[in-house]
């Protein structure tokens, strides 16, 4: 037993060195930049890593979003507007992150920003409604992080994409768990990819946090929405007493 005990107190030790090892001593000058800033994990995140001392570059997707956080952040905290699911916007945000970093690179990309999805059975859907999530938690995702690589690379930084893990179960038909799964993929092969450029590539599944509960109401609401925009012939497929089972 006190052989054991030792073992496990040597490998807690070792543990704690490796760890220190990896941590960052100088944060001074170092950027990050974090979308989906307006609110929720982001916001959160935005204000932490500014207090922390790290030149956060927040984006957000309202002007009334971005003069919030920078009314309650230092003034080293930079925002700006993006819309993912637009090239142009993301070209934008692309061209300023690369002036405030001066040359020195992008630390960190910390990707949090989600589209809206509608959610219901899948033939009550369209395919704009797929657009709505995929354009943002997915393909403007890739974009965005496309762009920032030479930065990232640059500044042997890392790419952290927040998931949030209720997306992982396809528990009724949206773009939202495409757009979780997606992203799932797309890290995996780039973190494999970008190893040998010292670049790091995390994913942090996340559970539910009390800013993004969403209640029946709306959820009910969403899927009357849905059922009054149906062909006649559809609804008549599925009856009146689906929708309210």
């Amino acid at each position: 037993p006190h052989i054991a005990i030792l073992a496990f107190i040597l490998s807690l030790i070792i543990y704690w060195i490796i760890r220190d090892r990896y941590r960052e001593r100088n944060l001074n000058g170092k950027h990050v930049f974090i979308t989906g800033c307006d609110t929720g994990l982001g916001n959160s995140l935005a204000k932490w890593l500014d207090k922390k001392g790290f030149c956060v570059i927040a984006a957000c997707a309202t002007e009334k979003g971005s003069q919030e956080l920078r009314s309650c952040s230092s003034l080293s905290l930079k925002t700006v507007n993006l819309n993912l699911a637009d090239s142009n916007s993301i070209a934008r945000a692309m061209v300023f992150v690369t002036e405030q970093t001066a040359g020195k690179g992008l630390f960190g990309l910390v990707s949090n920003a989600e589209g809206t999805a509608p959610v219901g059975p899948t033939d009550w859907l369209r395919i704009e409604d797929f657009h709505s999530v995929l354009d943002v938690s997915l393909l403007g995702l890739i974009e965005i992080t496309l762009k920032l690589l030479p930065l990232l690379k640059k500044a042997e930084g890392r790419v952290v994409n927040l998931i949030n893990a209720k997306g992982l179960v396809a528990f009724v038909g949206s773009g939202y768990s495409l757009s979780k799964w997606g992203m799932e993929a797309f890290s995996d092969t780039l973190r494999r990819e970008m190893q040998h450029f010292g670049v790091k590539v995390s994913i942090v599944e996340h559970g539910f946090f009390k800013a993004e509960e969403v209640n029946s109401d709306t959820i009910e609401k969403y899927l009357f929405k849905l059922w009054n925009r149906l062909t006649p012939e559809t609804r008549d497929s599925y009856g009146e007493k689906y929708l309210v089972e």
